[in-house]
């Protein structure tokens, strides 16, 4: 009779072990896919960073009187590639977000910069950019919600606070940006 009791407490263990393995896996794999889309957006933010100096060169003979606000789009560029750790370059892309969007507003008020071909090109390339960023901030949100759901719902939430599994932040955009002027690039 001991025999079965051991066998039957081995087999508890057995399960509790595989159980504990197949969530924590789960879970690792939600937190990379969250990394990999968080590199994707990444991705997009660099190219938008190398877009902005030639687009602020090309436009800075135009707009003699904006300069206030082209400095602000430099500056809100070197914040974000300066930022550390993801939530502050989360921050620093959004004040660059709504920078740029003061900048095309802007833009409205120069016909002269609309009829440029080089300007014309430089501002299809930046909200074709700015469109995969939405994209991508959508694609990363999903993601960082599964996986921060997985950590907080019962009994997944045993194993993420076994291994220390810490929620992963959105990229939220804030009520300001969110509100920023539409591009119109008929020309």
């Amino acid at each position: 009779m001991g025999w079965i009791v051991g066998i039957v407490v081995s087999a508890l263990i057995l399960i509790i072990v595989v159980w504990m393995i197949v969530i924590y896996n789960a879970l690792v794999t939600l937190k990379k896919r969250g990394q990999n889309a968080w590199a994707q957006i990444d991705v997009q933010l660099n190219r938008r960073h190398d877009l902005i100096p030639n687009l602020v060169n090309a436009v800075k003979g135009y707009m003699k009187f904006e300069q206030e606000t082209l400095q602000k789009v430099i500056d809100a560029r070197s914040k974000a590639l300066n930022a550390g750790n993801v939530k502050d370059k989360m921050k620093a892309e959004n004040q660059l977000t709504g920078a740029l969007g003061r900048l095309m507003a802007v833009f409205e008020r120069y016909p002269e910069l609309k009829a440029n071909q080089n300007v014309a090109d430089l501002m299809g390339q930046l909200t074709d950019t700015e469109n995969k960023i939405a994209y991508a901030r959508q694609f990363y949100n999903d993601v960082v919600t599964k996986y921060n759901t997985k950590i907080t719902i019962f009994p997944s939430n045993i194993v993420a606070g076994t291994f220390h599994f810490e929620e992963m932040s959105l990229f939220e955009i804030p009520e300001e940006v969110k509100t920023a002027p539409k591009v119109d690039l008929n020309f």
